[in-house]
């Protein structure tokens, strides 16, 4: 067990993060096609973004502009990419902050218009088709076209870049070949009426990944928003069981230290009524067993069953707004208070974790 420095915290390994794209940007230029690297997951923390640009990345990409606005004024030269359709509220900053964007309504395209004429700029933008994942994308085609054309011949500060759809997010919708080509046939449709080629066709996130390792990605891709597949990449391995062995899933590590560890029951004592975020929660009893608390909670990483701890015999229990209760009784060796454990993270933890105040960032 670690027993030093400031805790709960975050070390990342900038190496490890680094080959990670480096690895992908490998897969799928090989195929033919550009990543935009989504920082989303790492809250757009500028040392893990300058890995992202090192490696080359055509995009760096966020559905937050918080997370984008800064980059530039801290030496970042990549294109920056909304990947979050606009609100019209902030189409202002869209134009003024990214290079390109990802769009679905023709009321924000227009806006976009405007701002990007009122700014002297030219702003690139990509329209999403809704393939039946139900998040955002233009559902009926013919709408779509307008758009397409709209932007190509009538919003003159816009430039149409290409098409795009999002798979796997919300639906769970797989990114097979067939769907992607689905894609590919949509962006030829356009392609006609316009009469050239589009720069992108942008077939999904992490989800499209499987096509790269596969080698069936439709050979008209050649642009994916990446950032699970890049920061963990444990997706890939865990839930569909490719071998990501050449990846490295311990870049980030999370640090909490113990603050008490007393023989308790399994099963509380009392009438079981709502804990503090409103659930009724069900527990098996298993006696008494040794546990152990931690001096951080849910308002930190939000789902303590995708906390992973480091050591065997160390298992989470669960977790309240500020505490989490970890079963120690199997643990091999002594934990006392003061010590401090570590965590492998999941993607539904990392975007938690590194935007939380309470968690010191440390780079490695």
């Amino acid at each position: 067990m670690l027993t030093h420095g400031k805790n709960p915290k975050l070390v990342v390994d900038l190496n490890k993060l680094r080959h990670n794209v480096e690895k992908v940007q490998r897969m799928c230029h090989d195929k033919g096609v550009e990543i935009a690297g989504v920082i989303k997951g790492c809250t757009g923390l500028l040392e893990c973004v300058e890995q992202f640009e090192r490696a080359g990345c055509r995009f760096i990409a966020s559905s937050r502009l918080e997370q984008l606005e800064p980059l530039k004024e801290n030496g970042i030269q990549t294109p920056l990419m909304m990947i979050r359709i606009p609100m019209l509220s902030e189409v202002a900053d869209v134009v003024r902050l990214t290079d390109i964007s990802l769009n679905s309504e023709i009321e924000v395209l227009k806006a976009l218009n405007k701002q990007a004429g009122i700014q002297d700029k030219k702003h690139q933008v990509i329209l999403m088709a809704d393939l039946g994942d139900l998040r955002e994308g233009f559902w009926d085609r013919d709408e779509l076209m307008e758009a397409a054309l709209m932007v190509e011949n009538d919003l003159y500060n816009l430039e149409l870049a290409g098409v795009g759809t999002n798979l796997g997010c919300y639906g769970a919708v797989a990114a097979t070949p067939e769907k992607l080509n689905e894609l590919v046939a949509i962006a030829e449709r356009i392609e006609e009426k316009l009469g050239r080629e589009l720069e992108f066709i942008s077939g999904g996130a992490t989800s499209t990944l499987p096509r790269i390792i596969e080698d069936n990605l439709p050979s008209r891709i050649n642009l994916l928003r990446v950032g699970e597949g890049i920061l963990l990449a444990k997706d890939l391995q865990d839930l569909w069981g490719y071998d990501m062995s050449y990846m490295h899933k311990d870049a980030f590590t999370l640090r909490a230290e113990v603050i008490e560890v007393k023989d308790k029951p399994t099963h509380p004592v009392g009438e079981i009524m709502f804990d503090a975020f409103g659930n009724q929660p069900a527990y098996e009893d298993r006696g008494i067993r040794k546990r152990a608390l931690l001096a951080l909670g849910k308002v930190d990483y939000a789902f303590p069953e995708e906390l992973i701890p480091r050591e065997a015999g160390i298992t989470v229990l669960g977790a309240s707004s500020d505490h989490t209760i970890l079963d120690v009784e199997d643990y091999d060796g002594t934990i006392e208070v003061g010590d401090v454990i570590e965590f492998d993270l999941c993607y539904a933890t990392i975007v938690y974790v590194t935007n939380s105040n309470n968690i010191e960032k440390v780079y490695i």
